[in-house]
């Protein structure tokens, strides 16, 4: 462009001088000629900073769209990292209420143990103050057996009961004795009722027509000598 408008200047530059002739005409196209050509290396350095300004342009509007795109992709994965960090902020949250709950759950269970652990114990004290006792009747029992294993062995027990046999027939004896007793008061009561004394007063006495006799005492005695 630049060389065919140069070209164009040229022809017209000497179509001029040849139509106006003389030294002040060719002074004049000189003059021109030489604004001419300072115009034409204008416009050429004015053309190559347009050609840079535009390739700088280019490269800014391509490094642009690059950092435009970049700008996405960097806005794109913050989202991903916000949505990210949201779901870990929710699970650490979780995680804390979960590891109290633990925490709770654990110290009931603590206390259910100790508890327990108690409940054993008391458990154990009271069955071991059940056995010694079980164990002390069961030594009074086998005490109490070998006193009446003493007392009454297969040796001495018919001397125990011929003894048992005579204290009940003293018994016997000294019961008929009273009832005899009792008998004859009963006759001389009523002797003296029938005599009508006026002064004795006999109020209150039962005669004693018979005596009342009682069968004597069975006395049974059954060991069992292992």
């Amino acid at each position: 462009m630049s060389d065919s408008a140069g070209f164009n200047i040229e022809e017209l530059i000497n179509v001029t001088a040849l139509k106006g002739g003389g030294d002040m005409q060719e002074l004049k196209v000189e003059q021109v000629m030489s604004k001419l050509r300072r115009l034409q290396q204008g416009k050429s350095i004015l053309e190559e900073e347009i050609k840079e300004i535009k390739s700088v342009s280019d490269s800014l509007q391509k490094e642009l769209s690059t950092l435009q795109t970049e700008a996405y992709r960097l806005e794109g994965i913050h989202k991903e990292k916000e949505e990210l960090c949201m779901k870990l902020q929710f699970q650490c949250e979780e995680s804390e209420h979960d590891s109290d709950r633990q925490l709770k759950q654990n110290k009931k269970s603590d206390e259910l143990l100790e508890q327990h652990k108690c409940e054993i114990q008391e458990f154990k004290l009271k069955h071991r103050k059940q056995r010694m006792k079980f164990e002390n009747q069961l030594n009074q029992l086998i005490d109490q057996h070998k006193n009446l294993h003493s007392v009454f062995t297969p040796e001495r027990l018919p001397d125990e009961i011929e003894a048992a046999e005579n204290t009940n027939t003293q018994l016997l004896s000294a019961e008929q004795m009273k009832l005899a007793q009792l008998h004859r008061l009963s006759e001389e009561l009523e002797e003296v009722k029938t005599l009508n004394l006026p002064n004795v007063s006999f109020r209150g006495l039962q005669p004693v027509t018979k005596p009342v006799r009682q069968e004597k005492p069975k006395c049974s005695v059954d060991l069992k000598v292992k």
